[in-house]
């Protein structure tokens, strides 16, 4: 109404909406406090409208939300990196009637040629993909903070398990989903990888709370998503070319880093368990020595030596 007449009078407010003036007062609070509009009251006229007066040339407005060119932009960056986050749509398809209305707003609703949302572009990485009911149930347990029973496949057993669990957060780690529960099996915090996960189902029943404090704890200092018992130090040294990269790359939040006099880079990064860290250093081949621990160093090398050794031999043969 404030839009359409410019101004409306308390009186008519009351006469059209049907409503207490308590009521009115409250939403017109509620539209200037929460909503960002700049409701005056022109005492004159005893009317309400909405002053545009302190509007920015590039502010554009969605329902609900007031927000510069930039900033939708930056929602619809954020919407492109969802849809590589999601390709089940699972979360996407919710907020698809705001993406449709920022595109309207920004001159690309119909996603032509040379629009902004073709200039945008996610590569896919070689990230494990989950079920998208799957993926729903466990947002709405985890939100909702209830109980979900999963069917979990464990590659390494070749293992079929059900499991109540109580989540606790989700992690998305080199684009793939993961979920860290509290296990009633286990009686212990668990990492559960979503695409391995083959059915779930939600239930009406109060999740176990581990306070956030604890479950940092347990799974974030170690190296990616493995956590373990033991909390060790990797020591590397990358070769003068390779520092040129590795000096730009977070590989722990606790990492420490220095240039040495020749160029070389020393890191130290904290771990838990090896698996992961060992196919990060190997990625570098021969730019990089593993210092210590020893067990490491005998860990890394041994792969190595493995992978070798199949270049020693004819090429195994493949099927037409």
């Amino acid at each position: 109404m404030l839009r359409q007449r410019g101004q409306v009078s308390f009186q008519t407010l009351s006469q059209v909406l049907e409503v207490s003036p308590a009521t009115i007062k409250r939403d017109l609070a509620f539209l200037r406090d929460q909503l960002g509009y700049a409701i005056k009251y022109d005492r004159a006229e005893d009317a309400y409208r909405i002053d545009d007066s302190n509007r920015v040339g590039d502010r554009l407005e969605v329902p609900g939300l007031v927000l510069t060119q930039k900033e939708l932009l930056a929602v619809l960056i954020c919407s492109q990196l969802l849809s590589e986050l999601d390709p089940h749509g699972a979360l996407a398809r919710n907020v698809e009637p705001l993406l449709d209305r920022i595109k309207e707003l920004l001159g690309d609703a119909d996603g032509s040629e040379g629009g902004v949302s073709q200039r945008l572009h996610v590569m896919p990485t070689a990230g494990r993909l989950a079920d998208a009911e799957c993926f729903e149930a466990v947002c709405v347990a985890l939100l909702k903070r209830w109980r979900l029973t999963i069917n979990y496949f464990t590659r390494s057993r070749e293992e079929a398990t059900l499991r109540m669990v109580s989540p606790q957060r989700m992690v998305h780690h080199r684009n793939t989903w993961y979920l860290d529960a509290w296990c009633h099996e286990r009686q212990a915090l668990r990492r559960f990888s979503l695409d391995a996960i083959t059915g779930a189902t939600v239930m009406a029943e109060a999740a176990h709370e581990c306070s956030m404090e604890s479950v940092r704890y347990f799974f974030d200092e170690g190296y990616g998503v493995y956590a373990g018992p033991e909390l060790r130090h990797a020591h590397l040294i990358f070769s003068p070319w390779a520092a040129r990269w590795v000096t730009k790359e977070k590989w722990h939040k606790n990492q420490t880093q220095r240039v040495l006099e020749d160029q070389r880079l020393e890191l130290v990064v904290p771990y838990t368990d090896a698996t992961e860290l060992r196919m990060d250093i190997m990625r570098y081949g021969a730019e990089v020595e593993v210092i210590g621990p020893p067990e490491l160093r005998e860990d890394v090398a041994s792969c190595l030596r493995s992978a070798a050794s199949r270049y020693l031999a004819e090429p195994a043969q493949t099927i037409n």
